[in-house]
């Protein structure tokens, strides 16, 4: 039995022929919550697709356990089954589906539904309008937070929460983030880690030309992010590299 609600080891990934991943190696215990950092095209995006089992998403190497079992490759369903919520940074719009549809699919409970709606400061009226379809940034975010606190997962993946969305929807988010959190394991990857003014993390992580490069508190990691950018990593590399050459 192990106290790590998931574990990746040595995972490396290729989508059309071009590696998006290499030997990235990760572990959460449960009831944690870790944040992982990045620049753009570090490789998040596709470990968050890795995780969920996309087919387009090739595994090269590595396994990824959840809950202790090996589920590298079970299909996309399976996993979710298991415990596994996300919310992504940019879902797509569908049309013809109803977000109360997905809403009532993932709980029967109405009176739940209409809490959760006020919980983020949602109209009522938004459970007849089309998935995405004509929302601004910060609706789409909450409509993502919706379906992940209806489903009600063990593990969950929140993908740049932060981004596309304005000050007054961010405090309303954040703080609906961090009340779904309490006692509960989850990953939650930023780009410039703004919502952690809400979110109490406990361990963070940072993703270059994917693969882990360094972990540690996340307000340390955030600061030095901060002030160097991330070409601060970039120097720990590099001196990483040094050392072996010696």
């Amino acid at each position: 039995m192990t106290d790590n609600i998931l574990e990746i080891h040595d995972l490396s990934v290729e989508v059309s022929g071009k590696r998006v991943l290499n030997g990235v190696n990760l572990r959460i215990p449960e009831g944690e919550v870790h944040v992982l950092f990045g620049p753009n095209g570090s490789g998040k995006s596709s470990l968050v697709m890795s995780l969920l089992g996309f087919p387009a998403y090739k595994i090269v190497s590595g396994r990824i356990f959840f809950k202790g079992k090996d589920i590298t490759d079970l299909p996309t369903d399976e996993r979710v089954k298991m415990g596994i919520s996300v919310a992504f940074q940019h879902p797509p719009a569908i049309r013809g589906v109803k977000l109360g549809q997905i809403l009532r699919h993932l709980t029967p409970d109405e009176k739940r539904i209409i809490d959760l709606l006020n919980k983020v400061k949602f109209p009522q009226s938004f459970l007849e309008r089309d998935v995405n379809l004509g929302f601004s940034g910060g609706e789409i975010k909450k409509s993502e937070i919706l379906q992940v606190l209806a489903h009600g997962g063990d593990f969950i993946i929140l993908d740049e929460p932060d981004s596309g969305v304005d000050v007054e929807n961010l405090r309303i988010l954040g703080t609906v983030i961090n009340e779904t959190l309490r006692n509960r394991s989850a990953l939650i990857i930023t780009h410039l880690g703004v919502i952690l003014q809400y979110i109490d993390a406990k361990l963070a992580h940072v993703l270059m030309n994917g693969t882990i490069v360094c972990s540690g508190l996340p307000t340390k990691i955030l600061g030095q992010i901060l002030n160097e950018g991330y070409a601060w990593c970039e120097k720990c590399i590099q001196a990483r590299i040094e050392r072996c050459e010696l």
